[in-house]
């Protein structure tokens, strides 16, 4: 989404090459047909596909490869080099697939393979406890969605209804802080299909709000609506705002950033003021500043902590995105809270009146729970799931932001709230539905972009006991490692892209080898 074919480089494939160039495990950015297109060899074998990442356009050539896989080096999207399959979120689409000859000692790009978006190329689970026709997803985010595509690409023939209340769903949530927000990413790229995309896959999103969950009874309640029985059922209810009840919180200008619906607002807002207050320090409340500050708004941000994003990514990188923001003109109230919001004033706790014609609140989300809870399915800080995703009541399953799940990584039960990592859960839930039997292992990534700097994360450490700098964030070139116990936990990178994709590859490793997520309880 938003990315477009590199120009053409490398060797006409077309005419082909000598097959000594590539040793196994190589690979090769060449072009046939006016088309960008990788040739790599795994073993044997040699295979070719489209070189740009369906996601954003990132140059698969650039990434890594593992196994019979290419790795995209922006965000970590996975694809199979056999065939083009996109088999990890966060792209949902495949990239293009060539027919590969050997002639003599020279490999040769042939035809190109066309096929179906949802083409069911997946292998396909079977249940073995009875048939399964209708399988119901509560979300059309992240995890709801791709878990519904997920059904149709792995050959699922019966119904796939999605109850989400909101009119926008599916769309690419975290374009809506950065570049759409921005002004530089136009309103085209926000869908994640489509608008008839759905219903040609015969996915029916019922536009309502789910009111009770009745796991004996399976089915769902739905306002205005019969209940829609299920034979399987996804919960993906994502998150909310958390909202700070200000005195003066309910004016026009006041805003929070969660839908399209609210992104839209802001830009709309952002277009008649001059002067914004941003009310949290978060990473949506600091995506939130560099886009206002983008469309040429003043900007000021009110954060409690004293270093921005300290918590979660260290002093270092905290204080190199303060001093990244400072550069480009955002002004920092920080050791303060707001008391008020007047029509042309934030009011801090210490009666400082900033003024601002546009408030923008973000200061984190928290899961949607309500049906889980009434249902009362067994929570613990969130949904609890087992390995497979699957809640403490039969065929009744959760992914995404209200999910806690035992990852083999820690060793701990974690809940995350991030897009890619929902995309992931949605997409192994909905095997797991069909009988996959898989376990949810994937390593937690996420990604941040500050003006023209992105900053990539994978792993997950909550909690830490030591952190080791190198390189220098200043000139956008640093990783960040955190440990615990002398046990690496994640990584944060800054256009060290090769870094970040090892790292993520080390932790599987060393998760295959310990399999710690054997034996972590249903409850702490």
């Amino acid at each position: 989404m938003g990315g477009t074919d590199s120009a053409l480089t490398g060797p006409d494939l077309v005419a082909g090459v000598a097959a000594s160039e590539l040793k196994p495990g190589d690979k090769l950015l060449g072009h046939a047909n006016g088309e960008v297109v990788l040739l790599a060899r795994v073993g044997d074998d040699f295979h070719a596909i489209g070189a740009t990442c369906s996601h954003y356009g990132g140059p698969l050539a650039e990434g890594a490869i593992v196994g019979d896989t290419v790795r995209c080096p922006w965000h970590h999207a996975c694809f199979s080099l056999r065939n083009g399959e996109a088999l990890r979120a966060p792209a949902l689409s495949n990239v293009a697939c060539w027919r590969v000859e050997r002639r003599g000692d020279r490999v040769v790009v042939t035809s190109k393979v066309e096929r179906e978006p949802l083409a069911p190329t997946f292998p396909i689970p079977q249940r073995d406890d009875g048939e399964l026709h209708d399988v119901v997803i509560v979300g059309a985010g992240a995890a709801g969605y791709a878990a519904a595509e997920m059904l149709r690409r792995c050959g699922y023939e019966g119904r796939v209804t999605i109850v989400d209340e909101e009119p926008d769903s599916p769309y690419d949530r975290p374009n809506l802080s950065k570049d759409y927000l921005a002004g530089n990413a136009p309103e085209e790229w926000i869908p994640l299909r489509p608008a008839d995309f759905a219903a040609e896959h015969r996915i029916e999103i019922v536009r309502a709000r789910a009111t009770r969950l009745d796991p004996k009874a399976h089915r769902l309640e739905v306002e205005g609506r019969d209940p829609i029985p299920y034979d399987a059922l996804l919960l993906a209810t994502g998150a909310e705002p958390i909202k700070l009840g200000l005195p003066g919180e309910q004016a026009p200008h006041v805003h929070y950033l969660r839908s399209l619906g609210d992104s839209r607002a802001i830009i709309a807002a952002a277009a008649q003021a001059k002067r914004a207050v941003v009310i949290g320090g978060s990473f949506i409340g600091l995506e939130t500043a560099a886009s206002l500050r983008t469309r040429g708004l003043e900007v000021h941000v009110v954060a409690p902590e004293a270093v921005p994003l300290e918590r979660v990514m260290g002093r270092a990188l905290g204080e190199f995105i303060k001093a990244l923001h400072e550069e480009k003109g955002v002004q920092f109230h920080l050791g303060h809270k707001p008391k008020s919001i007047e029509r042309d004033a934030v009011v801090l706790d210490d009666d400082t009146r900033i003024g601002a014609d546009l408030v923008v609140i973000g200061v984190g989300v928290r899961p949607r729970l309500a049906l889980a809870e009434e249902a009362r399915l067994a929570m613990d800080k969130g949904i609890v799931v087992d390995e497979q995703l699957c809640t403490s009541a039969p065929n009744v399953y959760a992914a995404g932001d209200i999910a806690r799940w035992p990852d083999p990584h820690t060793g701990e039960r974690i809940r995350v709230e991030h897009w890619v990592v929902a995309q992931r859960m949605g997409q192994v839930a909905a095997r797991n539905i069909l009988g996959a039997e898989e376990r949810f292992d994937y390593v937690p990534f996420f990604w941040s972009a500050h003006y023209d700097v992105s900053i990539n994360y994978v792993g997950h450490a909550e909690k830490w006991d030591d952190v080791k700098v190198d390189g220098d964030a200043s000139a956008r070139d640093v990783a960040v490692l955190f440990e615990r116990a002398g046990k690496p936990l994640a990584l944060a990178t800054i256009f060290r892209d090769a870094e970040s994709l090892a790292f993520e590859v080390e932790l599987e490793r060393a998760a295959e080898v310990r399999d710690l997520g054997a034996g972590i309880p249903m409850t702490e």
